[in-house]
């Protein structure tokens, strides 16, 4: 096989290259093409995986949730009483109540307002697997205090740079006086600009309003040694239909499914990689067609002369293949500084990885495969006694 190769004529390269500014058009196509897809397909992981992140650092086992609830950003409340009935259930070690909203906050040092994620919790057991909020969890117990996501989306660097040297800094949240006591690491998403961490009592007094005993997750612990399966299907037929009952892998694909299918940002993202893949797809089909039409009678010269149609094909689909790779090399390589800048600009999680490129790869070979398909149709069906 690998002899083969060798001494055949590599009659498609020599066509592509014959015909360079055809060739330049058509790999400025494809990389355009793929470029369009790196930015979809990444700008859809940013999606998942900024609006997951709250749900991955949680600290527990099993989270209890209303079945009203949409996503992070969309939790209803539901009865604390449902906590002490789960902790009936065998292999439940402790529960904890957990409260999520989001606020209209104003920046502290250019009083512009944006929307962001506030959660409250017991301060005496972190509810985070976030190392930084455990050393600040002292901070948390004194009044009308908040620690601040550094990460968030906008211009805080006056704030971050105050709250390190330990300035007090002051703002608004629900027309009451908050200090910043602290910084955290965690990001924006889709959904809110950033997240501010306090403590129950603290978020209680930001919504007097609201009791104490509405409580927007559950936090479950198990005993070491439990089955959280078995205990999250004891706990499903033990409590009432007001409550959903979900592991926390569950719960992060809970998240993570609302944004696939429910959200339409999931699915614009979806249908523009898509729109990408087709552009393609008509472009490398523009350029295979117009060089088999271009080169119709040297196709039927080799007819006459006793190759078969699948020599033919093959120097078709070996353009296309040759048109896949050098178009996937610039088409690869400008999307990492787009990502970098878009990244920068939106505080999202916005970066190349391996298997986007070979995604994006794959595509490309499966985009000009199609076309190549399609544009030797004509010459599958040229008799030689026509074209001359």
């Amino acid at each position: 096989m690998m002899q083969w190769i060798k001494r055949r004529t590599p009659l498609g390269w020599l066509q592509l290259s014959h015909e360079r500014g055809r060739l330049l058009v058509a790999l400025s196509g494809i990389a355009f093409a793929d470029i369009l897809m790196f930015m979809q397909l990444g700008f859809q992981n940013a999606l998942y995986d900024s609006n997951t992140r709250l749900n991955r650092s949680l600290q527990t086992d099993i989270v209890l949730l209303s079945p009203q609830a949409r996503n992070m950003q969309n939790l209803y409340t539901f009865s604390r009483r449902r906590l002490y009935q789960a902790m009936d259930i065998a292999g439940v070690k402790d529960a904890e109540p957990f409260y999520a909203n989001t606020i209209v906050w104003k920046n502290p040092i250019t009083r512009r307002q944006s929307t962001v994620q506030l959660i409250g919790f017991n301060p005496d057991r972190s509810a985070l697997n976030l190392p930084e909020v455990d050393r600040q969890l002292n901070k948390l117990k004194l009044p009308d205090t908040v620690i601040f996501d550094r990460a968030s989306r906008g211009d805080y660097q006056a704030t971050i740079s105050a709250v390190t040297q330990d300035r007090t800094v002051t703002t608004e949240v629900e027309r009451r006086t908050i200090a910043v006591a602290g910084l955290f690491t965690l990001g924006a998403s889709f959904g809110a600009d950033g997240t501010l961490i306090t403590s129950d009592q603290n978020f209680l007094l930001m919504f007097p309003r609201r009791e104490a005993a509405s409580i927007s997750l559950g936090l479950v612990y198990l005993t070491p040694g439990a089955d959280d399966e078995q205990v999250v299907k004891a706990m499903r037929s033990h409590l009432p239909n007001d409550v959903r009952v979900m592991t926390h892998a569950e719960f992060i694909e809970f998240e993570e499914n609302y944004w696939k299918s429910e959200s339409p940002i999931g699915f614009i993202f979806g249908l523009g990689t898509a729109m990408a893949f087709v552009v393609g797809v008509v472009i490398v089909y523009q350029v295979l067609s117009t060089d088999v039409n271009a080169h119709l009678k040297e196709y039927a010269t080799f007819k006459a002369m006793g190759y078969n149609n699948a020599y033919l094909l093959s120097v078709v689909f070996e353009e296309a293949i040759i048109l896949a790779i050098l178009g996937f090399i610039p088409g690869a390589i400008l999307p990492v500084g787009l990502y970098a800048l878009a990244a920068k600009a939106t505080a999202l999680p916005l970066y190349m990885t391996a298997l986007r490129a070979i995604i994006v790869l794959m595509l490309t070979l499966i985009m000009c495969g199609m076309s190549g398909a399609i544009a030797t149709r004509k010459l599958q069906a040229a008799d030689p006694a026509d074209m001359f």
